[in-house]
């Protein structure tokens, strides 16, 4: 019986670990995002936004602010002029880099897998 409740207990830890990284990245934006940002290096807002179709500025704007919140990117901004605003991954936000890369990987297997190509 003991045995049963530690197995149950990490098993809640493990869903609830799997529930906190899913509100982190939720949504239809934030993975693209950060793909854009993971494979660069270096982003402006301006070729986040070409990289991510179909966001707008609005929402791009508020989930950089989000992920920034969350300390996955960095926006620094370039004494340029006009000024120039870039994003970069934290150290914390790199440790995405498997599952990012992960996920391109299975996406382009499951695009072959069900579309054909």
């Amino acid at each position: 019986m003991e045995c049963r409740n530690a197995q149950g207990e990490e098993h809640k830890r493990e869903m609830m670990a799997v529930q906190d990284s899913m509100d982190v990245l939720n949504g239809k934006w934030k993975i693209p995002i950060i793909s854009s940002i993971c494979y660069y290096k270096q982003r402006r807002f301006s070729d986040v936004l070409n990289d991510v179709d179909g966001i707008s500025n609005k929402m791009l704007s508020k989930e950089l602010k989000e992920l920034e919140v969350n300390k996955l990117i960095r926006r620094i901004v370039l004494d340029t002029q006009p000024v120039t605003v870039m994003y970069e991954l934290t150290e914390h936000g790199k440790t995405l880099q498997t599952i990012i890369n992960n996920l391109t990987e299975w996406g382009i297997k499951h695009r072959k897998e069900i579309v054909g190509r």
